[in-house]
Parts: C-alpha cells; sequence; structure tokens
C-alpha cells in the first residue's frame, strides 16, 4: 500500500514489481543477485485515482510513461533490493503527486500605459540604431 497524500493510497495489488539484474560495474555481486527493480503502474486500470489525476498523467510529457498509460519506472542505484524498491515507489509517488497539483489560473490583465510608452519608446530606439547603421547617401 502507498500513501500519495491523505486522500490517495493505491493498494499494492495495482502496481507490479519485477526485479531484475542491474547493469554497470559490480563484480560477482551484480552477475548472481537481481536487485534492480522495475515497477510497473497501469494508470487507467487503477480505481485508486480520481479521474482528473488519471486525466492530468495520462497528457503529461514524461519519458517513464508509455503510450498505453502504465508508469515504468527501473532503479538500480543501489546495491540493495529493498533500497531499490523504495526509491522505485518514492519515484511513483512522486509524479502522482506532481499531476495531483493545480496550477493557478491566470487572470487576464491590460498592459499599463506607462507599460505602452516603454515598449514604444525602446521600439523606436531599436529603429534609430538601425538607420545609423546604413550606408551613408549622397557623398
Amino acid at each position: 500500500m502507498l500513501k500519495i497524500s491523505n486522500r490517495i493510497t493505491i493498494p499494492a495489488h495495482e502496481i507490479e514489481q519485477q526485479f531484475i539484474r542491474s547493469q554497470g560495474a559490480g563484480g560477482q555481486h551484480v552477475n548472481k543477485t537481481s536487485t534492480a527493480v522495475h515497477l510497473f503502474f497501469d494508470i487507467r486500470a487503477s480505481t485508486a485515482l480520481p479521474a482528473y489525476v488519471k486525466h492530468k498523467l495520462l497528457q503529461t510529457a514524461d519519458h517513464r510513461i508509455s503510450a498505453s498509460g502504465k508508469i515504468i519506472i527501473k532503479s538500480q542505484a543501489s546495491r540493495s533490493q529493498d533500497s531499490n524498491r523504495q526509491t522505485a515507489l518514492e519515484q511513483l509517488s512522486q509524479v502522482i503527486q506532481a499531476a495531483m497539483v493545480q496550477e493557478k489560473r491566470r487572470i487576464a490583465t491590460k498592459p499599463t500605459k506607462g507599460s505602452k510608452t516603454r515598449r514604444l519608446d525602446t521600439k523606436s530606439q531599436k529603429g534609430q540604431t538601425k538607420k545609423l547603421r546604413s550606408k551613408v547617401q549622397g557623398i
């Protein structure tokens, strides 16, 4: 069971874990033990997530979310299987918590008179600078 927030907890049966051998250097230990973890979580099949969180997760441009709607997290930083599993669960929690954050709505405002005049002044100054760069006429 993974607690995301006060209202959302993901049951353990919705999270699939697969232990594999880690990549990279590590000697004989890495060749014998499966310490890395692949964590799979199906967004669409989840009953624990509200609809708005599912929708936002599926719209998120994250390399860990596949086109089929599954979150795939690989953790192999540690030589301990349990540590890698905890890291992967924390990453899953962070991905879901990031989708739960609601952005503030932007209130459209009009530009002030001062900002308009400053913009036009800089625009005319840049035009003058470009005009001075041209070739001299009538020599």
